[in-house]
């Protein structure tokens, strides 16, 4: 069973989570929500635990239930400008300061994080099997994701994105190596093997 809040301490947990971070195209994007300390839910778990059907019902659950929630995107250009991991930093305070009840402490889905000089926080490893607020900001940020790339995948039908998501499938890849990249890849990341003469925008 996961756990509603970290500490008796703090009025107001945020649960931060990133999804699309091990991408090859796409934006990374990030959930913050701040849920009730007596909050339970029977199914609610990690995302990447739940089926598609599920994590889509459980939005409006969240949505309905948080005392507040934000979901934030960090573009490709971006992420290859800065690189993933300060991209998915970007993307994890976009959400937060965008939350309409300011937070007094934010839970972090991982091990590392740029803190705020005024909120504390905690990183926790596996936090989104651990605490139903990291649970939640993980199923907002993937749910949100999913489908900006299901409506990508209709611009640019190459690649599958409507099936992986942008993730380094060999579909994906066969897409890539075929018809070469699109504004929507991360020219930073590895997109093959060897990059070949990838960087030809379809």
């Amino acid at each position: 069973m996961l756990k509603s809040f970290f500490s008796d301490t703090y009025q107001f947990e945020a649960g931060c989570d990133e999804a699309g971070r091990g991408c090859l195209a796409g934006p990374v994007v990030a959930g913050a929500v701040i849920l009730p300390k007596d909050f339970e839910h029977d199914i609610l778990t990690d995302s990447k635990a739940l089926n598609k059907t599920t994590r889509e019902s459980l939005v409006n659950d969240i949505k309905e239930v948080a005392i507040s929630w934000a979901i934030a995107v960090v573009e490709p250009e971006e992420i290859d400008r800065i690189n993933i991991l300060k991209a998915s930093f970007l993307a994890m305070h976009k959400a937060v300061d965008q939350l309409k009840t300011r937070p007094d402490l934010l839970l972090i889905d991982g091990n590392r994080f740029t803190p705020y000089p005024e909120i504390s926080h905690e990183c926790i490893i596996k936090g989104d099997s651990k605490y139903f607020s990291i649970a939640a900001a993980s199923i907002l940020a993937k749910t949100h994701r999913d489908m900006l790339m299901e409506q990508y995948a209709e611009v640019h039908p190459y690649y599958g994105w409507e099936r992986n998501y942008g993730y380094p499938t060999r579909q994906h890849r066969e897409g890539i190596r075929t018809y070469g990249i699109s504004p929507l890849h991360r020219k930073s990341f590895q997109l093959l093997p060897r990059q070949l003469d990838l960087f030809k925008e379809k």
